[in-house]
């Protein structure tokens, strides 16, 4: 057994707790997204801290535009294969449009859902005071609630752009008393998402709870990214914020290209592909 502390502190379990004492000891909370058991797998394996389960899954695995035509169901699919996949991070599923957004009644029912159907350690939802009272719900009996706030993706159709949220003072105000009031309600976390880096670190010392950016500058105490993006497979758009760690789609594309060629010439399989 090893006795490095880092190594032993990499194979522990993360939950929200954990989370928490991350940003009071300064340690940035690492975090990325996953829809699939091997991807789930390889990121547990390199130490990523939280995983989350987004209904980003309807536009870079099932081609949507937006995320808004995801369901439950989709998500409970989703929710399910990648849990198998994980021992170490805190996997938080998204809860999609429409699924707690009717009432708190609904809403709990589907969150329980969530935790029971597919095994997911906590929940997210999009939205900011007007929400308290669902989150309030669903944390009272002990599921643990992430909150996302700026962009928030669900809400597409209103805003009319992806540009970034909370430029004007009106706006980074709400977000500054929406923050506060998921801390009030019980949140564990937020996401804070495409808000100016000064903004975001201006919450992020204010609260006591994480808060994970994208596209929200150094400021915060975690970050998250689509995989997808981050290993340049979803190459519709490629946001400002996203920093390209590989370039998988362009490499797949080749290697695709390359084995149709060694079929059509008979170059696959040979003699050591044979039986």
């Amino acid at each position: 057994m090893s006795t490095d502390p880092k190594n032993e502190r990499r194979s522990r379990k993360v939950t929200t707790r954990s989370l928490r004492s991350m940003k009071e000891q300064r340690e940035p909370i690492s975090s990325l997204t996953a829809y699939d058991y091997l991807t789930a797998e390889l990121l547990d394996q390199a130490g990523i801290d939280m995983i989350l389960v987004g209904d980003s899954a309807g536009m870079v695995v099932q081609g949507l535009e937006t995320t808004v035509g995801v369901t439950l169901e989709q998500m409970l699919y989703h929710c399910q294969v990648v849990t198998r996949g994980v021992e170490r991070a805190l996997v938080v599923g998204d809860m999609p449009f429409m699924s707690y957004q009717v009432n708190a009644d609904e809403a709990l029912r589907n969150a329980g859902r969530m935790i029971k159907e597919s095994g997911v350690e906590a929940v997210k939802l999009e939205g900011g005071e007007k929400l308290c009272e669902t989150v309030r719900r669903i944390v009272d009996v002990g599921i643990p609630v992430m909150g996302h706030l700026g962009l928030t993706p669900q809400s597409i159709h209103k805003f009319g752009t992806y540009q970034v949220r909370a430029t004007e003072p009106e706006e980074a105000a709400q977000l500054r008393r929406d923050a506060l009031a998921l801390e009030a309600a019980g949140a564990f976390a937020v996401v804070i998402e495409k808000v100016p880096a000064t903004l975001a670190t201006e919450i992020s010392q204010a609260l006591a709870i994480p808060v994970i950016g994208i596209g929200a500058g150094i400021g915060c105490d975690g970050q998250i990214l689509v995989t997808h993006d981050m290993l340049g497979l979803y190459n519709r758009f490629h946001p400002r914020f996203v920093r390209r760690y590989a370039e998988l789609g362009r490499d797949t594309l080749a290697a695709f290209a390359r084995y149709r060629a060694d079929v059509k010439t008979r170059e696959f399989p040979g003699p050591e592909e044979s039986y």
